[in-house]
């Protein structure tokens, strides 16, 4: 049966080989099964038939049966439109066309009894229905029934080639008339019992044509348990297998690296935050098993420090370390910071990027081969195959989500046996995301900051407001501050009214005049030696104001930078926020960040913005971005891509699922990690046949 759900949608009654073909680009639905798991994402009541004699104009959809009764074409050219009189007995009412209307007079025959349904307009003392839907009463008994009507999410090329919600339901019922008795079941016996869930074939039917609101429910509860529990236990059976079967290097001493490290440079006592994790590291990396942990922290929690010193146990061990970054300028950061800790220590630290030149990198190449470089820091240019290492014993990857799956396996490739893994985000992630994407990761959060910090005070002011902005602004700097501007935009979009970067240089730089003033500029057109010369100037303190786009939303670290304005604030995505406002803060003085934005702002943009004023707590802000947003934005999961293709199930909303399903699969594998039971073949099959379906990324995080 499952060989009949690949067939190719086209072979389908009613769909054929144009009709694939955008079923194919508009909707991604390729075969039988595609279209079987293409999901409503609303339903509307068809139980209820009214009587004509019966409405009025607070109804919002309506359904009748009658017979038509007589047409009329009225008007001519563009605006010419039919009108058909239904009645029903109790009274008569007018159906309205101004599209297809020659199509629609020969479908439609006089004296033939019709369902009708759509929303009741009032015109002129008269109740009518602008292109309702019109079905042949004989027909509706020989389609399946459903007393709710579900409707499907299509777009405008589906809609002008008539394939609009109602022709999907149509297609759907052709396929589940001919499915009728054939669809396999995909949980086993015991589970269905024990959560006492409906059988997959009642919960497609139900899903599609519920016979009620109770079934629809059960259909959805159904689905979406078998769409969470096969993800957790895909990643926690990889989780497993990594820990009782993958072998990692044994890092089984603490010696001078680390010791001279906390006993000379480390000038400050860690926090208990960085103290717990490092203790979570040193147990992984000591236990013979690979380690593969999520570091999450806040921008300036501290997490590069703890990512050292767990390299520092590596050197002491005997092996090399690496650090990879997403950016030139986020691995230079991390260069000046590590050089920075490590000063007057006999560790060798190097650099490798795009910009690195053919004789320093022939040299570099060389020490890393004969073991004399310890620490290389770098970008994608770290996985290129001329890079080899003598013995790397820790990989640490910044900011995860913006390198590719194949990218990252590529270090791993490196060695004879993976080295430990060491994932840090800055970008804090909600439970529900963390325990899918990279549920087969041990996580480790620093939830505390460094002794002395202070949140940054966020303050939301509409533009008329923008002189007293730049009146806060020149305070700041007469205090020694310095300053970035954020705009989403680099040149004026004619589509949407936000602010753009070309016109907020020119009223800055009126605002703020040389000599007195001096601004730099950065975005991401700009060449990279551009770019990295204006952000040097203000490095080092030679410019006030910064004027950028979000290419600055991971970079340097400025402690002098205390403000941070981020212009048409309501552009920006709840996380994006968060990681600009975490630019500043990063010293002891007190930090802010400055929200400007129009006065109209729709439901959402308000929320987010209540939500950045209210809390400067990561984890709370993610959590609202899932709920706001959904997975796709979030982490930058679209560009990496999730290890799943969610079809009912909603990481946002489902997060009490996700751990109610995640508890039942770690219970099975704890009885049975290899599915080799016979109550467990069904699940360990279909799995295997996932798998097959789809990419799995979660293998490589």
């Amino acid at each position: 049966m499952s060989d009949y759900l690949q067939q190719e949608i086209k072979f389908l009654s009613g769909v054929g080989p144009k009709r694939a073909e955008l079923l194919h680009k508009e909707l991604g639905i390729y075969t039988f099964e595609d279209l079987l798991y293409y999901f409503p994402y609303k339903y509307i009541d068809r139980s209820k038939f009214y009587k004509i004699n019966e409405l009025n104009q607070n109804l919002p959809y309506i359904q009748l049966k009658g017979k038509i009764v007589g047409f009329e074409s009225i008007g001519a050219g563009r605006k010419k439109r039919l009108v058909a009189f239904l009645s029903d007995g109790t009274g008569t009412i007018e159906l309205l066309w101004f599209k297809g209307l020659s199509f629609i007079q020969k479908s439609l025959l006089l004296n033939t009894e019709y369902i009708v349904f759509g929303k009741p307009g009032y015109f002129s003392g008269k109740y009518n229905i602008i292109h309702p839907e019109v079905e042949s009463a004989l027909k509706a008994q020989n389609v399946i029934s459903a007393k709710l009507q579900a409707h499907y999410n299509t777009t405008e090329k589906l809609k002008n080639s008539f394939l609009h919600s109602k022709a999907v339901s149509k297609l759907i019922n052709n396929l589940l008339v001919v499915l009728k008795g054939k669809i396999k079941e995909t949980l086993p016996d015991y589970l269905l019992k024990k959560y006492k869930l409906i059988s997959l074939e009642e919960a497609l039917f139900n899903i599609h044509f519920p016979q009620n609101t109770e079934l629809q429910k059960k259909a959805v509860a159904r689905l979406k348990f078998e769409e969470l529990f096969y993800i957790q236990l895909n990643i926690l059976q990889k989780r497993s297998y990594r820990i009782h079967k993958s072998k990692g290097y044994v890092f089984s001493k603490v010696g001078d690296s680390l010791n001279l490290f906390y006993e000379k440079n480390l000038s400050f006592e860690l926090t208990d935050a960085q103290k717990r994790v490092l203790k979570e590291i040193r147990k992984d990396i000591g236990s013979g098993k690979q380690m593969n942990r999520l570091l999450q922290g806040d921008v300036g929690s501290g997490k590069t420090l703890v990512a050292l010193m767990s390299m520092l146990i590596a050197l002491d061990n005997g092996f090399q370390a690496c650090i990879m970054a997403p950016t030139e300028i986020l691995a230079n950061q991390h260069l000046d910071t590590i050089k920075e800790f490590l000063d007057g220590l006999p560790v060798q630290v190097g650099l490798l990027t795009g910009s690195t030149k053919t004789a320093a990198r022939k040299e570099l190449h060389e020490n890393l081969l004969n073991g004399n470089l310890q620490i290389l820091i770098g970008t994608h240019a770290l996985i290129e195959d001329t890079v080899q290492f003598k013995n790397l014993g820790i990989v640490v990857i910044d900011e995860q989500h913006r390198f590719g799956v194949s990218q990252r396996a590529k270090l791993w490739e490196k060695n004879s046996q993976p080295p430990h893994i060491l994932v840090m985000t800055a970008t804090p992630i909600p439970r529900t995301l963390a325990m899918t994407i990279y549920g087969d990761l041990d996580v480790s959060v620093i939830d505390e900051l460094p002794p002395g910090r202070k949140p940054v005070q966020t303050i939301h002011l509409y533009d008329s407001k923008r002189l007293r902005m730049f009146g806060f602004l020149k305070q700041q700097i007469e205090q020694g501050r310095q300053i970035y501007i954020v705009y989403p935009l680099i040149k004026e979009s004619e589509k949407m009214d936000y602010k753009d970067l070309e016109d907020g240089y020119e009223s800055i730089t009126r605002a703020f005049p040389p000599p007195k003033y001096a601004v730099s500029v950065v975005h991401g057109k700009m060449k990279p030696k551009e770019k990295d010369a204006a952000m040097n100037l203000f490095v080092k303190g030679q410019t006030h104001i910064m004027i950028a786009t979000t290419v600055i939303e991971v970079g340097v670290n400025i402690p002098n930078a205390s403000l941070m304005v981020i212009e048409s604030a309501e552009r920006f995505g709840l996380s994006q926020l968060h990681q600009l406002r975490g630019r500043v803060g990063r010293g002891a003085d007190q930090s802010y960040c400055v929200l400007m934005t129009s006065f109209k702002l729709s439901n959402e943009s308000r929320k987010r913005i209540d939500i950045m004023t209210k809390t400067t707590d990561g984890f709370e802000i993610a959590e609202a971005d899932l709920k706001l947003r959904g997975p796709g934005d979030i982490e930058g999961t679209q560009q990496s891509g999730l290890a799943f293709d969610l079809k009912i199930a909603n990481l946002g909303q489902d997060g009490q699922l996700i751990q109610y399903v995640r508890d039942i699969a770690e219970s099975i594998l704890d009885d049975d990690p290899d599915l080799s039971s016979p109550d467990n073949m069904m699940l360990a099959r279909q799995l295997k046949r996932n798998a097959n379906k789809k990419v799995d990324f979660s293998v490589i995080s």
